[in-house]
């Protein structure tokens, strides 16, 4: 079973449109994929409430009893599990990646998150668990991207290739409980994110060879 958790310090970061959208992705794929949201908020939550039954599963738990959750999922049979948590890097932040094959730091190319991801690579350091920053919401032209990557960089961060921009489709698709591929065929959302659950398995078979 797959483990992907999506972890930012900074709030607004975009966590919970990356976490729906991958767990959709891999739904999608034919992967048995459940979507565990540890954010009191709820944002992933409600959003699988408006799908109704199409899939990904969607569960709201207690962090406390997450281990208990991810052992019922493999029982189940759960092929991939995505966590979507708090802005927090807390204990509760801390289980999250330590339970994680591979956590996702979604970073707006602002000064603001750039200067909070050092907490969560911190937190995800302290985990000892592989940790990959995700430029999110970046303008489609701008330097304001290429000054980003070198901060990223610069902190020692580990970047993904893969860019989300900041799109239309995103923010439509989600009061509906949609995605931004089915919210607009063919988009450059949805093509964004196809590439960014292919790097992350490419990232988790490369990990796994190597054990």
């Amino acid at each position: 079973m797959r483990i992907w958790a999506a972890i930012s310090q900074k709030g607004g970061a975009g966590k919970t449109t990356l976490a729906v959208h991958l767990a959709a992705e891999g739904a999608a794929r034919g992967m048995r994929t459940l979507l565990v949201d540890l954010d009191p908020q709820g944002n992933a939550d409600k959003w699988g409430e408006r799908r109704g039954d199409l899939p990904p599963d969607v569960a709201a738990e207690s962090p406390a009893s997450l281990q208990k959750v991810l052992a019922a999922a493999r029982e189940q049979g759960y092929e991939l599990v995505i966590l979507d948590t708090a802005p927090h890097a807390n204990q509760t932040a801390l289980q999250a990646a330590k339970a994680s094959d591979i956590i996702l730091v979604p970073c707006r190319p602002s000064q603001f998150d750039l200067e909070a991801i050092a907490a969560t690579l911190d937190l995800c350091d302290l985990a000892k668990k592989p940790a990959t920053v995700v430029l999110n919401a970046a303008p489609i032209r701008s330097r304001v991207v290429d000054e980003a990557i070198e901060a990223v960089k610069g902190r020692g961060g580990a970047l993904c290739p893969v860019i989300i921009r900041e799109r239309v489709a995103f923010r439509h698709c989600i009061p509906s409980g949609n995605t931004a591929g089915k919210f607009e065929p063919g988009c450059s959302a949805a093509q964004e994110i196809r590439q960014l659950y292919d790097f992350v398995s490419e990232c988790q078979s490369v990990d796994a060879s190597t054990l």
